[in-house]
């Protein structure tokens, strides 16, 4: 079961006269993705240039992500844990600001495993601290594959439809 984290502050960032966005809109739209969804990461590159990539991603609370362990994200994320992944939801788009952690831990893994196979139709297992598969994204990699948690601290919203608005929200 998917906990969500709560909005603690929210701004309003409209600037037509727009009211703030609610919280929930964001809940609603993580709870009922379109059917395909791409999420974009961003990184940064150990000389501060950003690198984006898109990725599979699965909302479960936090968002998590698969990477090669020798991908240019996976490197960056050594380095420095600070990134961004932006999804193009239903009726809004999402940036969310945080920092992404490798997920080594047994339960974790075969949870976030399930769901990938359940929901993304993707036949991964867990060997070690490892997920492995017959295919993945080109972009992920060859297998072995590391599960990362992105624990999001700001979330940036734009309505791309009625009631239209921007906020930014800060959860806990």
């Amino acid at each position: 079961m998917t906990t969500h984290r709560q909005a603690v502050d929210s701004k309003n960032l409209d600037m037509y006269g727009n009211a703030p966005l609610e919280w929930r809109r964001v809940i609603e739209a993580l709870e009922n993705p379109p059917e395909h969804l791409t999420h974009f990461l961003s990184t940064v590159r150990p000389d501060g240039r950003p690198h984006t990539v898109g990725v599979g991603a699965m909302y479960d609370g936090d968002y998590y992500f698969v990477s090669g362990p020798n991908t240019r994200r996976a490197h960056n994320l050594e380095l420095n844990a600070a990134c961004t992944l932006a999804a193009q939801l239903t009726g809004i788009d999402l940036v969310f600001e945080g920092d992404a952690v490798r997920v080594t831990d047994i339960p974790t893994l075969e949870r976030l495993a399930q769901r990938y196979r359940d929901v993304g139709d993707w036949p991964v297992h867990v060997v070690g601290d490892e997920f492995v598969a017959p295919f993945s994204a080109p972009s992920a990699g060859p297998p072995p594959w590391h599960l990362y948690r992105l624990t999001f601290r700001t979330v940036f919203g734009v309505a791309t439809a009625e009631p239209h608005g921007a906020t930014r929200w800060r959860v806990a």
